[in-house]
Parts: structure tokens; C-alpha cells; sequence
């Protein structure tokens, strides 16, 4: 006999999981919107960031009996997001193995792209340019406007490399810049 959806949801749910189902829900409430953001920008297509986002906060929700501290949990799910996006970039790679490495992307919508204006397309797109790493520390950093401790945790490298790989970004993202114009 198959059950319908008011019975699945009837059902208790696990006592461990039950404090999770809030808190994920209140962290999700709070900070979804400004990791699709964070998403949207690794990877250029907002239907992927969705799903990046919904992977990690599923990963979270899954994983809560496992943290060691609540107050890590939003550290959790941004590396889960910047994995996310790593992991997704990665598939494409293989899958577009021919497709010029310098091309820029063009944006996933005739909407999006009529939202954004023209010199801030052209600082998407030189970002996109930069090698991932770099890609992510200034978005961390300049789009969600996290410190150097937040960004090497969501990293996981050290603050010293968050520091070179920040210049080293600028400089790379400038150079890009000048050359466009």
C-alpha cells in the first residue's frame, strides 16, 4: 500500500533529527539566499547554485548529530557550498573538454542579463577568468564580506593564504580589467 504525503509527514520524526529540522530550517531561512548569491557567482548559472545550495543544507541536515558546536554549522554548509561549486565546475570541464578556457560565459538568462549592468557584467566576467581559488577568496571576501579567519575556515587553508591568494587575485583581476578596456 502506498503512502501519501499527509502520512509520510504524520510520522515522528527521529529523536536526534528533531532539534536539527529547526535549526536547519532557521539557518536556511537566514543565509540561503546569500549563498545561491555566492553560488550564482562561482558558477555563473542559478539553477546549479540552487542546487549546490539545497546538496549542502541536505548534507547539514544529514550530518547533525556529527557537529561539534551548532555555532559551526554555518561554516559547514559554505565549504559544503564552495565544494559544491568546485565539484560542479569540475563536471563541466570534463564535459566541455573543447571549449576555450579564456571564453567568457554568457549569462544563464536574457533577464539576468538585462539586470546587470555593464561594468558590473564586466567584473563577473573577469572574475570567472581568475583560477578558482583566487575566484573564491574574492568572492568570500567581497561579495559576502567575510574576514580572513571565516574565509580560511570555509577554505580550509590558513589565514597567510588567504592573504597572498587575496593580492594575488586583485592584481590578476586588475590586470584582466585593464586589458578589457
Amino acid at each position: 500500500m502506498k503512502a501519501n504525503a499527509t502520512e509520510v509527514s504524520a510520522l515522528p520524526e527521529p529523536a536526534p533529527l528533531r532539534g536539527a529540522t529547526e535549526a536547519v530550517t532557521a539557518l536556511y531561512q537566514a543565509h540561503a539566499l546569500g549563498l545561491i548569491r555566492l553560488a550564482v557567482v562561482m558558477l555563473g548559472d542559478r539553477p546549479a547554485a540552487e542546487d549546490v545550495v539545497q546538496e549542502a543544507f541536505y548534507g547539514l541536515y544529514r550530518r547533525w548529530h556529527t557537529l561539534s558546536e551548532e555555532t559551526k554549522a554555518l561554516a559547514y554548509v559554505r565549504s559544503s557550498v564552495i565544494n559544491g561549486c568546485r565539484s560542479a565546475l569540475r563536471r563541466r570541464v570534463r564535459q566541455f573538454t573543447g571549449v576555450a578556457a579564456d571564453q567568457p560565459e554568457e549569462s544563464a538568462s536574457a533577464e539576468s542579463a538585462a539586470l546587470l549592468s555593464e561594468e558590473y557584467l564586466a567584473v563577473l566576467l573577469a572574475i570567472r577568468r581568475l583560477p578558482s581559488r583566487q575566484r573564491e577568496v574574492l568572492v568570500l571576501r567581497y561579495y559576502l564580506d567575510l574576514d580572513e579567519g571565516e574565509i580560511a575556515s570555509a577554505m580550509r587553508v590558513s589565514r597567510g593564504t588567504v592573504k597572498s591568494t587575496t593580492s594575488r587575485a586583485l592584481a590578476a583581476l586588475g590586470r584582466i580589467l585593464e586589458d578589457q578596456s
